[in-house]
């Protein structure tokens, strides 16, 4: 139960986070901020973004459907997806625990074997696709 000073705490805080299109635009600063963050530091982003490449080349070459679009985009965003948590979660890892940690190394562990299942879907799905255009 929140007492009276946590109530009116929370909402003096509800009304300075009131929409402000300045404020919305400055959001998309902080994001593009990560984005140079994870092509800069993470070296697997580079490889993701060659893919990311390739295959969409080989869309245009291959002339691929409207569904076939949509199943490679969504892929490509859950690679990328998967790429900033488990970046996200890693600099958070080293932050909280700078030592070695058994319980971190799990944590880390975890979050890149999302990295490479979701690559994995993606480099089957492509597969799938790309080589019924070529056979």
């Amino acid at each position: 139960m929140l007492t009276q000073a946590e109530i009116s705490n929370y909402r003096t805080f509800e009304k300075r986070k009131s929409f402000s299109l300045q404020a919305r635009l400055k959001s998309f600063t902080y994001a593009f901020s990560g984005f140079k963050l994870l092509f800069r530091n993470e070296h697997n982003s580079w490889i993701h973004l060659a893919a990311t490449t390739a295959v969409v080349i080989a869309g245009i070459l291959f002339q691929i459907s409207l569904n076939e679009w949509i199943i490679i985009l969504i892929m490509i965003g859950i690679v990328f997806i998967t790429e900033i948590l488990n970046t996200a979660i890693e600099y958070l890892s080293d932050f909280v625990s700078p030592q070695y940690s058994e319980k971190i190394k799990h944590v880390k562990d975890l979050a890149a074997a999302a990295v490479l299942t979701s690559s994995v879907v993606a480099a089957i799905i492509g597969s799938i696709i790309f080589l019924s255009k070529i056979i």
